[in-house]
């Protein structure tokens, strides 16, 4: 990956805006297609401790990539999945446990910090010579008839056929592009830090549904897991402001002590719950990826894996045009992109939505729909199987990889770092 020595103005095939997991890997697949690829991104050291699940095709992108088996070492293995209905009311749900042998697999996938996958992406990032980083931020985006020119706070100029935007929530990209997107708060935090405690996990990621949102806890290496607890805003003020003594005692109390003894480590985020979604995934020259793209609350694992199926995506659709010659940010392309994200993008935001919604909602008819959902899920073995292979990632989506090994020997060699 080249530096940012470049010259002051630049054009590119392929320019992505933000520096993330998603925006990375996005910038990672599409310099695996041959394109000339610029990453616009400040470097920004990970502090925090906050952890990703990555699940089953994620796995397999990363490693096609060649990413994965530079943070694998520090990962966790999600091999069980159990859910326990701890709301208290009336009429409860079965405990539900998912198993990744019934399907044939050794494990649903990885528990990682950010902190270990960012470094190796970076890694990886740097090994392209058709990769340029420029180590800042985008000033200003403009679309125009034939590209789009990028304004950086440095004095940049950089133009490129397509855009990818990866800059988050308050998405500079998804602005420029016009497009419109509805946003819903929840009146939920999710409070995330991490433990180590007295008795093993035996990588089982269990969580636990409370009348306020889930309280996950998901394994990490050695007696170690990542804490992921939502409940009201007021309520996860409250045990963020908690001493260590007193968060360790309350969130041992809420595993009903499965795991021993806990103790706190430090570092402790909260986030505000909301979900947003665009009115459209693509426009005038721009894709977007990530959380420009969709946000959504932490349940069941979604969020980052959903970003990089983006990633998959826009390199799909872009690599086959540049390899064909054409425009990677001609509205036809565009329109794959949107057509391609919109099921699985809508699919899983609705069933998160709902999923929260039955817990946090004490309308009397939803707790026995709740219950007799649960209830077949534990025990019909077809429904449960569909549901976990399903919940890995939708089992309707193509996989084509034309960035990774199933593409020609020729075309790889092309691409292959420099």
């Amino acid at each position: 990956m080249e530096n940012t020595s470049a010259s002051p103005s630049a054009s590119f095939d392929v320019a992505v805006i933000g520096g993330g997991p998603a925006g990375v890997t996005a910038a990672i697949a599409l310099a695996g297609t041959g394109a000339r690829i610029a990453l616009v991104a400040r470097r920004v050291p990970y502090a925090d401790n906050r952890t990703t699940a990555l699940l089953g095709g994620s796995i397999d992108f990363l490693e096609d990539l060649g990413v994965w088996s530079r943070c694998k070492s520090e990962a966790a293995a999600l091999e069980e999945m159990r859910l326990v209905d701890d709301t208290g009311r009336l009429i409860r749900a079965p405990e539900v446990r998912f198993s990744c042998h019934e399907i044939g697999l050794e494990t649903f996938g990885y528990n990682v910090e950010n902190r270990t996958l960012m470094l190796a992406l970076e890694g990886r990032a740097a090994e392209f010579s058709n990769l340029t980083r420029f180590d800042e931020e985008a000033d200003s985006v403009v679309t125009e008839a034939s590209d789009v020119a990028i304004h950086t706070t440095s004095g940049r100029l950089l133009t490129a056929r397509l855009v990818v935007g990866a800059d988050g929530r308050h998405s500079l990209c998804r602005e420029a592009a016009g497009i419109s997107v509805t946003r819903r708060d929840l009146g939920q935090s999710a409070l995330t830090f991490n433990v180590s405690h007295s008795r093993p996990h035996h990588n089982v990621s269990t969580e636990f549904h409370t009348p306020h949102g889930p309280c996950v806890f998901v394994p990490l290496t050695g007696n170690r897991c990542s804490i992921v607890w939502v409940g009201s805003s007021a309520e996860a003020e409250r045990l963020k402001a908690l001493r260590d003594d007193e968060l360790s005692a309350a969130i041992e109390k809420k595993s009903q002590f499965i795991l021993g003894k806990m103790r706190v480590e430090p570092g402790r985020n909260l986030f505000p719950l909301a979900i947003e979604r665009p009115q459209q995934y693509a426009r005038d020259r721009i894709a977007l990826v990530g959380e420009a793209a969709h946000v959504v609350p932490p349940i069941g694992a979604q969020g980052l894996n959903l970003g990089l199926r983006d990633a998959a995506d826009i390199a799909d659709v872009a690599g086959e045009a540049i390899a064909a010659g054409g425009d990677p940010g001609a509205a036809s392309v565009l329109q794959r992109y949107d057509w391609a994200r919109r099921p699985d993008i809508l699919s899983r935001t609705f069933v998160i939505d709902m999923a929260n919604r039955s817990l946090v909602h004490d309308f009397l008819p939803l707790q026995p729909l709740r219950a007799a959902g649960m209830h077949l899920l534990g025990s019909v073995g077809p429904l449960r199987r569909f549901a976990m292979r399903e919940g890995l990632a939708p089992t309707w989506r193509p996989w084509r990889r034309s960035w990774g090994r199933g593409r020609p020997a020729t075309e790889m060699s092309a691409a292959r770092p420099g």
